[in-house]
């Protein structure tokens, strides 16, 4: 879980409101630069005091984070001494080489780190994060709007620890927060027997080619019908007639749905450069990965009907060639045209029915 810090020093009007949707949304932290505004805030939330270009205020009120500028407040492990019921932070400003090396020796020693990257590139974050490789302490980084917030918290894969956004209008702390746990839950699969295969004559199909590379027991969920989906392996295997793309999925007919991001589906027509779907691996693990395209071409289908230990009938339409895949348990990759009736494949069922690919509870039948 990523930490999200409000910053509210230079908040105008919506105050309140600001304040009230983020104790709503249970923000990690609410920043303030005078500790009158920490006073009537409840015990669920951090309370930072962040006194930029000002001084230390004498009485730290309900404090229990200060965060300080070392030239001008002292060093954090000194007034650590001085106010022993109160932690103590380091706010960095990186504007060249040896900003950039005290954000890295903060990373690496204090318990907190506010950093504020003046410059839009996130290659200073990289190096920051790489010298914090193991450090118990906490990097929280300034963020301009949720969007750069999204791109911080996956920096390095790993991310910062948090971000501290100042939000200009009601309704951004529940962005933030959206985008702070909007890390894919894992999806409960289940073994699923195969029916039988048969040939339905020509359509389109659609490969799904990401921007990532898929490991070799991972693949996209796709399916017929909203209430069940298979596990369509990548192209990661070798092939003997082409190489292998790694970043691909040959996933099936264009009318099928996949899992995308926050648990909606999608129709593999409708998936375009920059969208998301959900990359699953033969344990549910799973994770979201951008599109880079999706490829629609007409080519023989080939239906696959399974049956869940549950009763659940499941159906997807791939290309009908030895080299489309789907994947069985623990991994195993099972070329289509293969099938045979018995054989079982992993899969999902979603016990919902979709409206625009959202999940809704409501009398739905699908053939």
């Amino acid at each position: 879980m990523k930490l999200c810090w409000l910053d509210i020093r230079n908040v105008d009007g919506a105050k309140a409101a600001i304040i009230e949707e983020a104790l709503h949304q249970r923000v990690d932290a609410i920043v303030a630069a005078d500790p009158a505004d920490l006073e009537p805030l409840p015990p669920t939330v951090k309370k930072v005091l962040f006194p930029q270009n000002q001084p230390l205020p004498e009485k730290l009120g309900p404090a229990d984070l200060v965060i300080v500028e070392p030239a001008r407040h002292g060093e954090p492990a000194a007034l650590a001494q001085q106010y022993p019921d109160v932690e103590f932070g380091r706010y960095v400003e990186i504007i060249d080489a040896d900003s950039l090396d005290d954000a890295c020796r903060a990373a690496r020693h204090d318990r907190w780190s506010l950093l504020y990257f003046r410059n839009p590139t996130k290659i200073p974050l990289e190096i920051v994060l790489a010298a914090a490789a193991g450090a118990d302490g906490s990097i929280v980084t300034q963020v301009a709007d949720v969007e750069e917030a999204e791109i911080v918290f996956g920096v390095l894969e790993h991310g910062s620890d948090g971000v501290m956004l100042a939000p200009r209008v009601p309704g951004e702390a529940t962005a933030l927060k959206a985008a702070a746990v909007s890390r894919a839950a894992d999806v409960p699969l289940v073994e699923l027997e195969v029916t039988g295969i048969r040939r339905v004559g020509m359509g389109e199909r659609a490969c799904v080619d990401t921007c990532t590379n898929f490991r070799l027991d991972e693949g996209i969920l796709v399916g017929s019908h909203s209430t069940g989906m298979i596990l369509c392996c990548s192209e990661t295997h070798p092939l003997p007639y082409m190489p292998t793309r790694p970043f691909r999925v040959n996933a099936g007919a264009l009318h099928s749905y996949t899992l995308s991001a926050n648990g909606r589906t999608n129709y593999l027509s409708e998936l375009v450069s920059g969208g998301r779907v959900l990359a699953v691996d033969s344990l549910g693990k799973s994770r979201i990965v951008t599109v880079g395209r999706v490829k629609i071409e007409t080519r023989p289908l080939l239906a696959i009907d399974a049956v869940a230990p549950s009763g659940v009938r499941v159906n997807l339409i791939v290309q009908d060639d030895w080299h489309v895949r789907v994947l069985g348990p623990g991994g195993t990759v099972l070329n289509v045209t293969e099938l045979t009736e018995g054989t079982k494949v992993l899969g999902c069922l979603p016990v919902e029915q979709r409206h625009v690919g959202y999940p809704i509870n409501e009398f739905c039948i699908e053939k």
